[in-house]
């Protein structure tokens, strides 16, 4: 790597911190002399008070944080991105996600549910909420996510495999084989539905 590579690497971690610390304000309220809470300042909360990036660059910095397993950085960029692009299904996804892989599964479902508002016929936003509820146990919600991204993609092996868990949890054994068997079917090479699908033979 050459200096100037390392120049702009070390560039591009000092503005990532410096988003992060641009995050931390926002999130937290002021306090004043006499131990009063404030809220921020309007023109804190404004996207020009964030970084020059755009929010598309903020994403690829997110993606690129969240692939380095840095949750909160990734966290904190999208974040300003959903300040400069409000209504942003893809933002508000990841939010969701990350958040669903930090263990905050209640904050998570907020950002999905927003995310689906915003575009109801998306099949993964379906399928993570799917997930979501079955982790919750809230088995009803979760087949009625499932069968709806099974309404939007049919061709989808993971729908099925997720799908045949979720009816194995319930103890709806026949169903979950149908699912298993759809997965292969779609994908012959499809090891862990296989071998789901031989536990219940």
């Amino acid at each position: 790597m050459t200096i100037f590579q390392l120049l702009m690497l070390g560039a591009s971690a000092y503005f990532a911190f410096k988003i992060y610390e641009h995050i931390q304000t926002l999130q937290e309220p002021e306090e004043t002399q006499n131990n009063t809470v404030e809220p921020a300042r309007e023109e804190e909360k404004s996207a020009d008070a964030f970084s020059p990036f755009s929010s598309d660059e903020l994403i690829e910095k997110a993606d690129a944080s969240f692939e380095e397993q840095d949750y909160p950085k990734a966290l904190a960029l999208l974040y300003e991105a959903n300040e400069k692009d409000a209504n942003n299904e893809e933002i508000l996804f990841k939010v969701a996600y990350i958040l669903q892989k930090s263990g905050n599964n209640e904050e998570a479902m907020k950002y999905y549910k927003d995310a689906l508002s915003l575009d109801k016929k998306n099949e993964a936003i379906h399928n993570a909420m799917a997930s979501l509820y079955r982790a919750n146990g809230e088995y009803t919600s979760a087949k009625i996510h499932f069968k709806a991204s099974l309404d939007i993609d049919d061709e989808n092996p993971i729908t099925y495999y997720n799908y045949g868990n979720l009816l194995v949890e319930i103890q709806s054994n026949e169903e979950a084989m149908q699912m298993y068997e759809k997965a292969i079917e779609i994908n012959p090479d499809f090891l862990e539905a296989k071998e789901e699908l031989e536990k219940l033979r």
